[in-house]
């Protein structure tokens, strides 16, 4: 059934995939971001997510596409997909990180509770295990990394990230909502694959740090419409990824390489992921559409 949808960061890297598989799939979509997306069906709203009062306005205006029309009488929402956020550490000052990614998200969420938005699918990140961007390279506890890890991120962007999961799961307590985050692979625009063979593969040792994963960004916008179709599943964490390594090394090599001595809690495959993607196959039914190997050949 088509819903009546709201995304924020539509116009970015991964946003834009995202706008494009719900319009495909039959919903309406208002996008809420800076920028505005060009050549889409979806109408852009200019929209500062770091102020209150313009995301509760937002997310209480109309939702069709343009000015003129029968009728542009706001209609109920069905799902808030937030995807808005500053993507990364060392593109502008720590503190702006933490206070842009995590004052958007709790505008957003306290704005879907208290409008009774039933749906909120929130954009977060495999930084929050605390590899990524660590000061000087950390041996994981384990792999594969699985949503039962505990993490223990020291950057900025990753904390903010881990904020965004405990603001989503009190939120949750409150209302009831649906609420599910998705932490995120490295996200590779199609365009992305002609930097595995000269880049990626000539020194696997440039993407240990976050273990070889990947996800497609037209596979990440199918896991998120998942996420927006599939209900009743409450307070839910689940990491989005490929299911191989973004390597033409096998990942047991890999591991003897790069992460000697760490326990290994399953049998892995002979390019199987290091981020494990088996909750959010098992709850929303995702499967991979787009491996490196197709794309690149």
């Amino acid at each position: 059934m088509a819903k009546n949808i709201i995304v924020t960061g539509g116009s970015g890297m991964a946003g834009k995939w995202l706008v494009k598989e719900l319009l495909d799939h039959g919903h309406q979509v208002l996008n809420l971001d800076r920028v505005a997306l060009p050549d889409s069906a979806a109408r852009t709203l200019i929209t500062d997510l770091t102020d209150a009062g313009q995301v509760f306005d937002a997310m209480s205006s109309t939702t069709v596409g343009h000015e003129i029309g029968d009728s542009i009488k706001p209609a109920r929402v069905d799902a808030v997909v937030h995807f808005a956020a500053i993507p990364r550490i060392m593109i502008c000052p720590d503190n702006e990180v933490f206070r842009i990614n995590v004052m958007s998200t709790y505008h957003v969420l306290d704005a879907a509770a208290k409008f009774g938005i039933p749906k909120v699918v929130i954009a977060s990140s495999e930084t929050t295990y605390g590899i990524v961007f660590a000061d000087g390279h950390r041996m994981p506890e384990y792999l594969p990394l699985d949503e039962e890890y505990p993490v223990d991120p020291m950057d900025s962007y990753a904390m903010s990230k881990l904020v965004n999961e405990t603001t989503a799961k009190a939120f949750h307590a409150r209302t009831g909502a649906d609420i599910y985050c998705l932490r995120i692979g490295n996200v590779i625009e199609p365009s992305g694959y002609a930097r595995f063979p000269t880049y990626f593969f000539k020194d696997p040792g440039l993407r240990r740090r976050i273990t070889w994963s990947y996800i497609d960004a037209r596979d990440l916008a199918s896991a998120a419409r998942l996420g927006v179709e599939k209900d009743g599943l409450g307070f839910q964490v689940m990491n989005v990824s490929a299911d191989d390594v973004s390597s033409d090394v096998p990942t047991a090599e890999l591991l003897r390489r790069y992460y000697p001595g760490v326990p290994l809690r399953k049998t892995l495959g002979e390019f199987e992921t290091l981020l494990s993607n088996e909750k959010i196959k098992r709850l929303l039914g995702f499967r991979q559409q787009y491996d490196w190997r197709s794309q690149v050949a």
